[in-house]
């Protein structure tokens, strides 16, 4: 008997694309046994012990919790002494690009056969499962970390992940968890549509497109219309900056991006007329070009 309602395959839908998006518990593991081979040792060369994780700041989506499936990188800080740090002032050149050497060349110990290399911010650990990508770090003065840029001469990035994922879990509830919801569904979109733009733009675009309508805080039902809003909200944002919080830095959001982002907005468009009517299929066929077959091409 067909729906005698409007959108009637809108809620399980998304219900399903957002279960299709979870890290499984093997997937869960594998990164935990990595970023915990990494840290510890890290610590034993740093701190003298093997409790890594009590020196490791989780950032990014595996600490937001707004990973997706299949798993990509897992992003830290790791704090170092202080006594390191003022072992690398008295050197000259680019002390930052000398730490991250350093601390390649300890890891590279422990994995000898797996590809290591330091990128500006962070060593790269590059294992067959999982990239996991270190920041060697110090404790600011004031809160927050001090972070390498290798960038010229160098120099030290202040940064306060603390405060993104404050900032990002009071949101959250404010939207009854719908800030990681649609940030987790726009990374997939960003992944299958090849989207050159940062996870933390899509968060804060994220967080703004809820703030300007009423259903925000709304469940599933509503979630065509949350995705059709924050493509729009987010082509609003067009070489636009916003603030990070606890630092203040302003981020340029740029534009690379718009095309993409427009091709989405009109897929979305059209997907919400066919939800509307009940036209399971074709509103299905427009969301798996945005999200590709983790959505349901038939959800009924």
């Amino acid at each position: 008997m067909p729906p005698i309602f409007q959108w009637a395959y809108v809620r399980p839908r998304f219900q399903r694309l957002l279960s299709n998006l979870n890290l499984t518990e093997d997937q869960l593991a594998d990164g935990q046994t990595k970023i915990k081979g990494v840290a510890g040792t890290l610590s034993r060369a740093y701190w003298n012990t093997s409790d890594g994780m009590a020196n490791t700041v989780l950032i990014g989506s595996w600490a937001k919790h707004t990973w997706v499936r299949p798993p990509r990188d897992i992003d830290c800080h790791f704090v170092l002494p202080i006594e390191v740090y003022h072992r690398f002032e008295q050197r000259q050149g680019n002390r930052q690009s000398q730490l991250l050497q350093e601390v390649r060349a300890v890891l590279a110990a422990t994995y000898p056969l797996t590809d290591i290399s330091g990128d500006r911010h962070v060593v790269v650990i590059r294992f067959s499962t999982y990239t996991v990508e270190v920041a060697p770090a110090f404790h600011r003065q004031g809160g927050g970390y001090l972070v390498c840029d290798t960038t010229g001469t160098g120099r030290y990035k202040h940064v306060d992940p603390a405060a993104e994922l404050t900032a990002l879990s009071s949101e959250d509830s404010r939207y009854n968890g719908n800030v990681r919801k649609l940030s987790r569904m726009l990374k997939q979109w960003q992944r299958v549509c090849n989207v050159p733009i940062k996870s933390f733009h899509i968060e804060a675009a994220v967080k703004g497109a809820l703030a300007t309508v009423s259903y925000g805080g709304s469940d599933e039902f509503w979630f065509d219309w949350l995705v059709r809003d924050t493509f729009g909200h987010l082509l609003n944002c067009k070489n636009g900056t916003f603030s990070m919080p606890g630092t203040g830095e302003l981020i340029a959001v740029g534009d690379a991006w718009v095309s993409r982002a427009e091709s989405a907005y009109a897929r979305a468009v059209r997907a919400c007329e066919f939800e509307r009517a009940n036209d399971d299929y074709l509103a299905g066929a427009e969301w798996q070009k945005i999200f590709g077959t983790e959505i349901p091409i038939k959800a009924g």
